[in-house]
């Protein structure tokens, strides 16, 4: 009968031991990670915008994507957006400068509103009365407004229409993730 002793070394074997079962449990999180997060496009923030797309913007998500592109400015930089709203002036705005806008709800009644909107620029603006409702499609740029950097939509299409049947947005969700793949 052949007997083979073999002594091994305890503190040294468990050392390697862990060493392999913790490399091994970082490979499993980290494929499991990607899978979740990168692979199923759930997670993937899209920074680089095709400028040939045009996103039109609803009324039922105007707010969030108002906040979205004030928030983080650069990962819409060259959008081009579609949107109904009405021509909304102040008084230290040049002839070709408006917010296009609409009336956000601020109460739970729904009795009071402000007005929300981006800042936009057109040449013929001076054109259109203010409060005229219009429908524009631009593209989003960098500009300034007191010395401010904020985005403003230079419009390349405008058109008249009538007032919609929804002309009133309701406030951003509490709930919504401000990510440039959104619009």
């Amino acid at each position: 009968m052949f007997i083979c002793n073999i002594k091994i070394n305890g503190g040294r074997t468990l050392k390697i031991i862990i060493v392999v079962l913790s490399i091994f449990m970082l490979v499993i999180f980290g494929i499991t990670i990607y899978r979740i997060f990168i692979a199923s496009g759930k997670f993937v923030v899209r920074d680089n915008v095709e400028a040939k797309e045009v996103s039109e913007i609803l009324p039922e998500n105007y707010t969030n994507v108002l906040q979205a592109v004030h928030d983080n400015p650069d990962s819409y930089i060259g959008m081009k957006i579609k949107f109904t709203g009405y021509m909304y002036r102040l008084l230290d705005f040049n002839e070709e400068q408006f917010v296009l806008a609409r009336d956000m709800f601020i109460n739970d009644a729904k009795t009071q509103t402000v007005v929300v909107g981006f800042l936009c620029q057109y040449k013929d603006a001076d054109h259109f009365e203010d409060g005229t409702w219009v429908n524009i499609t631009g593209v989003i740029e960098k500009g300034k407004y007191h010395n401010e950097e904020m985005p403003i939509i230079h419009i390349t299409d405008l058109e008249a229409t009538t007032e919609p049947e929804d002309m009133y947005v309701e406030p951003p969700s509490d709930t919504y993730i401000p990510t440039s793949g959104l619009l």
